[in-house]
């Protein structure tokens, strides 16, 4: 792989992007001697380099914390895919999703406006957070409210999942590849979304199905070899990464009820009723968990937030994938 830029572009990129890509507080941390380590791992299999910087954080940091008095770890060992920043999805998405939803490009190229590059130059770095066995057990029990373990890894374990961005981002900037966490840009916004209601200028799931890792159950959840009881999160960076094959051709190819007409468990789960024959209704979804498990959460464990997810357990996509 050739230098994607000299070390004067870099310290100009660090200065100018990095507090636009989120990375003020973490840019420059290894100097140069780390900086070249990374190069030289980056160069000799980039996909295997990053695949170990999300991995290694998730394993190792103490931030990957429910902040609990047991100290457990918010989220399982990861999944990580890549998909190309010219794939034909991400111009599809401006059809289904909206207009409004960035392309690769077009995010970086708000973050980097000095640099020049054009789509092929981009990869997609996307991650699956799945759920540990103990906050899916418990969540397993629950039918009208969330457990505590699935609330703080709504909480804390987001929260990291932030620091995941930040950190994967820095790590390729360090290396010399620019980068940007897109859910952590100032640009990044809510929309509404004519077919979808609630939707924004970039969505995590929808860059993990572009990169191989899962396709949309019945409640909207991604069902990855992981399950569906997860978070998930990606970094577009100039970099170039052999995109992570998709085995399947349809966006519902994992889900029971659209592939076999089965199952259908989601719709029962639902405390709030939000999940039909006919999909998800957002906006009942929303209303439950702002009216409900917002104090909730706040009375039985102390905690300013929400969750609910409850579609996410007890179901046959929980764990794997099950069609």
């Amino acid at each position: 792989m050739k230098r994607e830029f000299t070390r004067r572009e870099l310290l100009k990129v660090s200065a100018q992007g990095a507090a636009a890509a989120g990375l003020a507080r973490v840019v420059g941390g290894p100097g140069l001697s780390g900086m070249k380590a990374a190069e030289a791992s980056s160069k000799e299999d980039p996909g295997v380099w990053i695949d170990s910087v999300v991995r290694d954080f998730v394993l190792h940091s103490p931030q990957n914390s429910l902040q609990n008095a047991a100290k457990e770890r918010a989220w399982a060992d990861p999944l990580v895919g890549f998909s190309r920043g010219d794939d034909p999805l991400y111009l599809a998405y401006k059809d289904h999703v909206g207009p409004f939803h960035w392309t690769p490009l077009e995010i970086f190229q708000l973050t980097f406006p000095e640099l020049s590059v054009t789509p092929d130059q981009l990869a997609v770095i996307s991650w699956i957070l799945p759920q540990t066995e103990a906050t899916k057990a418990d969540h397993r029990k629950e039918t009208a409210y969330p457990s505590e373990r699935w609330v703080r890894s709504r909480i804390f374990g987001e929260e990291f999942n932030n620091e995941l961005r930040r950190h994967v981002a820095a790590r390729l900037l360090n290396a010399g590849f620019p980068a940007i966490a897109p859910a952590l840009s100032p640009l990044w916004k809510m929309k509404e979304s004519e077919g979808y209601i609630f939707a924004s200028t970039w969505s995590e799931r929808h860059a993990a199905y572009a990169a191989g890792l899962g396709t949309f159950g019945l409640c909207d959840g991604l069902i990855t070899p992981k399950g569906k009881a997860m978070r998930c999160g990606s970094v577009v960076a100039r970099i170039q990464v052999p995109a992570t094959p998709r085995p399947y051709e349809d966006h519902h190819a994992y889900c029971l009820f659209f592939s076999q007409k089965t199952c259908g468990k989601c719709m029962s789960r639902c405390p709030a009723g939000a999940i039909t024959k006919a999909g998800h209704d957002k906006v009942a979804c929303q209303k439950y968990m702002s009216q409900v498990t917002v104090d909730y959460v706040s009375s039985h464990f102390g905690l300013k937030g929400y969750g609910c997810g409850l579609c996410q357990t007890n179901v046959p996509c929980e764990s794997k994938i099950p069609a």
